[in-house]
């Protein structure tokens, strides 16, 4: 694979996360919000429409889906009884049994999807993504096919198994692909200063104003294995510092037509850059 192919896809590529909390009842086990995954699936497919040259890679969480068991087990920290193994094979069942409604409500919208479980892609160390053959998902987004990839199990040299996040997997993705934007759609409008308060929202977010406003913002009220809100943005940040130009949108997609505005090159929500 050329080393220039990179650089030519993140020119426009961009990242969007549809967040657990978005599209399950992130409070009851297991429960899709169906409706929402349809309108999600047709403003994708309404902005593809609109851009014919969209380059995108779809990332979507587990929600009330994996996150349960998740916990239950410890999966994350790692794998090594029978019992653990058990629930390592829980959790990607219900990981997969999420992906395959969105993948549904996409092939409903006229989306064409191909979906890249990292269950069955990648291997990690220690908690990260170390091995992931991307030949297959680059041939995707030249055949103008959406790929989709999501939080799943994977097998860990160091932990035996664990848990990588849609953003564990984007930070990857990330350093192959170099896209333009992250655009991580969730249930609140943006990063609260004052959670779970909610009434300051914080436009823009630098290394410089988040040394004053990190001891402020907590995590979600919901159980979730992968990190909650401040944990997202330490990363975010610290994802800038090695990859110029990146740009990071937390915002609602709660709001009709806020993902597609979104694809299309509004900047809803917080806005998360580097600089001062």
């Amino acid at each position: 694979m050329a080393a220039s192919q990179p650089e030519q896809a993140g020119q426009s590529l961009q990242f969007l996360k549809l967040g657990g909390s978005l599209i399950t009842e992130k409070s009851r086990p297991s429960t899709p919000r169906l409706d929402t995954l349809a309108r999600l699936a047709g403003e994708i497919a309404g902005a593809r429409k609109e851009q014919p040259g969209l380059q995108l890679i779809l990332g979507h969480g587990s929600g009330s889906f994996g996150h349960v068991p998740a916990h239950k087990y410890g999966t994350r920290r790692g794998v090594r009884t029978r019992g653990e193994w058990l629930g390592f094979a829980e959790v990607w069942q219900q990981a997969a049994a999420l992906n395959r409604l969105v993948v549904d409500a996409l092939h409903a919208a006229g989306v064409p999807t191909i979906v890249f479980p990292p269950s069955a892609c990648v291997t990690a160390e220690d908690g990260r993504a170390a091995d992931w053959d991307l030949s297959p998902l680059r041939r995707a987004l030249e055949a103008g096919l959406l790929p989709v990839v999501y939080g799943d199990t994977v097998f860990d040299r160091r932990r035996g198994g664990t848990i990588l996040s849609t953003e564990d997997l984007f930070v990857y993705l990330t350093g192959q692909l170099m896209p333009r934007r992250w655009l991580l759609a969730g249930l609140e409008p943006g990063v609260w200063a004052d959670f779970p308060e909610c009434t300051r929202l914080i436009d823009e977010i630098t290394p410089q104003k988040w040394e004053a406003l990190s001891g402020l913002i907590r995590g979600s009220e919901a159980v979730d294995v992968t990190g909650g809100m401040a944990s997202k943005v330490a990363l975010s940040l610290q994802l800038l510092q090695e990859f110029e130009g990146l740009e990071i949108l937390v915002f609602s997609g709660e709001k009709t037509g806020a993902v597609r505005d979104a694809l299309l090159g509004d900047s809803p929500g917080t806005r998360i850059r580097g600089g001062p």
